[in-house]
């Protein structure tokens, strides 16, 4: 059972990290995932009143605030473009509309989640996080870096000439958590495999460039792609828990990965993405 002594609202982010160097002190979101917690919190930490419900865009980044809900985040018109709907398919089948109108994107990414499909479609792009101590830090890093009090303020994603992407998930039933999740990108100067839902943190693995020219060109075959993801899926550590096996994810790495990007394929061969922004 969650227990809170004492409910503050900040009135700034200097403000909020102070209070938050307390041990028993606790930054909250959406309270969806921390509600569930059995833990004592001296001081529950509100940062709904400091400007960080927005979604802001220019031509060079989208910045996403830390209380931003993820179904603003599914919703957002320009985000959707850039990410030719992959972003919004990670997304929608999060548990359903009440329950992404009021998760954030910040306690998403802060709390480090081995199921997020939000970790996974952000890792796949030129993804970064602000933090207020320790500044912008690339999104990857973030996740190996160990745990501290500082706090998030706001997600932010570089736009990258010719990009595409594709998301990919297997759950058991709809809205459960993925068994394994994927996301497959390209851009003009590389690309990305990554790999979620594992059941540990989702990991990415650089695109080799051959394999993104062949993409580019529109050559790559089945049996190309089946091929390197054989290759790709023996450096993805799996694990076993109640949804899968650790066996049956290295099997759905291949299989989710190889229809990724011959998927991905079609999209550059269509000529639409971020190029266009």
């Amino acid at each position: 059972m969650l227990k809170i002594k004492e409910y503050a609202r900040p009135e700034s982010l200097a403000q909020a990290y102070e209070w938050n160097q307390k041990k028993s002190s606790c930054v909250i979101g959406g309270m969806l995932w921390l509600k569930m917690s059995h833990k004592n919190v001296g001081m529950a930490i509100d940062l709904s009143g400091l400007g960080l419900d927005r979604i802001r865009e220019d031509g060079e980044n989208f910045r996403v605030g830390a209380m931003v809900t993820l179904r603003e985040l599914e919703l957002h018109q320009g985000l959707d473009r850039y990410t030719e709907g992959a972003l919004g398919a990670a997304l929608r089948d999060i548990v359903g509309v009440q329950f992404r109108n009021l998760a954030t994107a910040g306690g998403s990414v802060f709390g480090r989640f081995g199921f997020s499909d939000v970790l996974t479609v952000l890792l796949a792009m030129d993804t970064y996080v602000k933090l207020y101590r320790a500044g912008e830090i690339p999104l990857g890093d973030f996740l190996t870096r160990k745990r501290d009090r500082d706090i998030l303020e706001e997600i932010r994603i570089r736009k990258q000439p010719g990009f595409h992407m594709v998301y990919q998930a297997h759950r058991n039933s709809r809205t459960d958590f993925p068994v394994l999740n994927g996301a497959v990108s390209l851009e003009e100067t590389g690309g990305k495999l990554v790999f979620g839902a594992r059941p540990l943190a989702a990991m990415a693995l650089p695109m080799e460039e051959s394999l993104r020219q062949k993409i580019l060109g529109g050559t790559l075959t089945e049996a190309e792609a089946a091929a390197c993801m054989n290759a790709a899926a023996e450096q993805v550590p799996v694990g076993s828990n109640m949804r899968g096996s650790r066996e049956y994810r290295s099997h759905l790495a291949r299989v989710l990965g190889r229809r990724g990007l011959m998927e991905l394929q079609k999209l550059a061969s269509a000529g639409k993405g971020g190029a266009e922004l």
